[in-house]
């Protein structure tokens, strides 16, 4: 099952029209978005003699994949900020996770992350480039075109800095703190039953977290000693884990599950 396919299922099923699954919805437009915006380049370099892309289309597919990827990094710590409510205060889950308050969550996910692509987009156009420019990568990334320039890239290795301190770091580190506290409040359940429950709420989301930010925080945080682990690092996390996530989710997932079955039970039945 594809990205596209539950987005589609929370639009049809209202009992998937919670929180949670606002919040997968967009997770999974994200990842749709990240797939669009680097696979095709990709196919198109295997396919054709001529493995070149325009600079504007360089600078394009730099800007879109830094908006969707950092809007991810911070929509994933909302995910988390929201299955620590849904487990340490389940009472007051509704109340706190109102319609209102889980767009405007998605809105600030979003948001910054284009902030932050627009001045990278910027200070990377800003660039002077000489000699050849020849991208050892299969898409354009900003910290490998930051290397094509031959004038001061101070300010472009100051904003990507402070861009990965922010989402490769602030972010994953609030999901670790969420759950901390989820983990301690799960141990203090009386059951089995109601820990088991709890733990396979949050499993989906901590395993996508866990490969999204891990090959993120390694090109980030402390880039790669070659182009063969770059090209490792970002074909992970903007390729394969995109493709992943429904799949994980869809598999641990019963309401997904059911609700895919309720849909074809209905189509047959048709």
């Amino acid at each position: 099952m594809g990205n596209s396919s539950i987005i589609l299922l929370s639009l049809v099923d209202p009992r998937l029209q919670t929180p949670m699954y606002f919040f997968l919805d967009n997770l999974s437009l994200l990842d749709l978005s990240l797939t669009c915006i680097t696979v095709p380049q990709l196919l198109a370099n295997l396919c054709t003699p001529e493995k070149t892309i325009s600079a504007w289309g360089c600078i394009t597919q730099a800007y879109l994949f830094h908006w969707t990827g950092c809007t991810e990094c911070a929509l994933l710590a909302m995910m988390a900020i929201d299955r620590y409510v849904a487990i340490c205060r389940p009472l007051q889950y509704t109340l706190i996770m109102r319609a209102w308050v889980c767009v405007q969550m998605a809105a600030a996910s979003w948001s910054s992350g284009l902030a932050n692509s627009l001045i990278q987009a910027t200070l990377t156009l800003q660039l002077p480039l000489c000699g050849h420019h020849t991208l050892d990568h299969f898409f354009c990334e900003v910290p490998l075109l930051i290397k094509l320039a031959c004038g001061d890239t101070t300010a472009n290795e100051l904003a990507l800095a402070i861009g990965a301190i922010l989402f490769v770091l602030f972010a994953p580190l609030t999901v670790l703190i969420s759950y901390t506290f989820i983990a301690r409040a799960v141990l203090k359940l009386p059951s089995a039953e109601g820990r088991h429950k709890a733990l396979s709420t949050c499993s989906s989301h901590f395993l996508v977290v866990t490969m999204f930010f891990g090959p993120s925080m390694y090109m980030y945080l402390q880039p790669p000693a070659n182009s063969t682990q770059a090209k490792f690092m970002s074909f992970f996390y903007s390729v394969i884990t995109p493709v992943l996530n429904p799949l994980i989710y869809t598999l641990r997932n019963k309401d997904v599950k059911t609700a895919l079955k309720r849909i074809l039970q209905s189509q047959h039945g048709m």
